[in-house]
C-alpha cells in the first residue's frame, strides 16, 4: 500500500517523518479555497481537506492524505498573507488576544474517506511594533495560515497553547495515526521496531 500526500507542505512531510512515514509521492490538489458565503472556520477547513482529497486520481493500491489548516479569530479566518501588509494585519490583530488553528485531515482510500480535526487554542502576546518589524523582516510568515509559524522564530510570541502543537504546524500527528490505522495503513506504533534501513 502507497502513501500519497496531497500537499506541497514541507512542514507536513517533516511531521510525518517524526513518525516514521515517508509518502511515496507527493500530490497537491488545485482546489478553489474562496470561503463560501457566511461559512465559519471549522466547516471551512473541513470542505477544504475533502475537496483536496476528492480532487486527486489515485491507484488502487494507495491511500492519500490531505489537510488543512486556517487561524481564526472569532469568526474571522486568516489564511496565508497575500504579502507583508496584510501579514502584519494579521499580527496586529492577534497581539495580545487568543486564536484558534484548526487543521481538518482526510485519509481517502478508493471513495471511503476517514475524517478528523484538531482545534487549537493559542495566545499571543502583547507585540511591538518593533517586533512585528523583525518578525516580517525574517519572511518566516510566507506561506502561512495567520502569517506565523510556531515552530520558528514565532515560538517566543505564543506563551500559552491548549491543544495540539502538531496541529498548529500544520498536522496532527495522534489524529492522523489514528485515521491512517483506520485505513489499513500500517503506522509504526509504540514497541514495534521499525524496518531495516529506517532512519533513526
Amino acid at each position: 500500500m502507497k502513501l500519497i500526500l496531497g500537499s506541497a507542505s514541507p512542514r507536513r512531510a517533516e511531521l510525518l517523518a517524526q513518525i516514521g512515514i515517508v509518502p511515496d509521492d507527493v500530490r497537491p490538489a488545485e482546489i478553489d479555497e474562496t470561503p463560501l458565503k457566511g461559512e465559519l472556520p471549522r466547516p471551512y477547513c473541513r470542505r477544504l481537506a475533502r475537496e483536496k482529497a476528492g480532487a486527486i486520481a489515485l491507484g488502487a493500491d494507495e491511500i492519500l492524505l490531505t489537510a488543512d489548516t486556517i487561524v481564526a479569530l472569532g469568526r474571522r479566518m486568516l489564511g496565508k498573507p497575500r504579502d507583508r501588509a496584510e501579514a502584519a494585519e494579521f499580527l496586529r490583530r492577534m497581539s495580545g488576544r487568543r486564536h484558534r488553528v484548526v487543521t481538518a485531515i482526510v485519509v481517502r482510500r478508493g471513495d471511503r474517506l476517514w475524517e478528523g480535526e484538531s482545534v487549537t487554542i493559542l495566545k499571543m502576546k502583547r507585540l511591538e511594533p518593533s517586533e512585528i518589524e523583525a518578525y516580517l523582516d525574517s519572511g518566516e510568515w510566507q506561506g502561512k495560515a495567520g502569517g506565523y509559524g510556531i515552530q520558528g522564530l514565532a515560538g517566543q510570541f505564543i506563551p500559552w497553547i491548549e491543544g495540539s502543537y502538531t496541529g498548529v504546524v500544520g498536522l496532527p500527528l495522534a489524529e492522523t495515526a489514528g485515521l491512517l490505522r483506520a485505513a489499513g495503513y500500517p503506522v509504526l506504533g509504540v514497541g514495534q521496531r521499525a524496518p531495516a534501513g529506517a532512519a533513526s
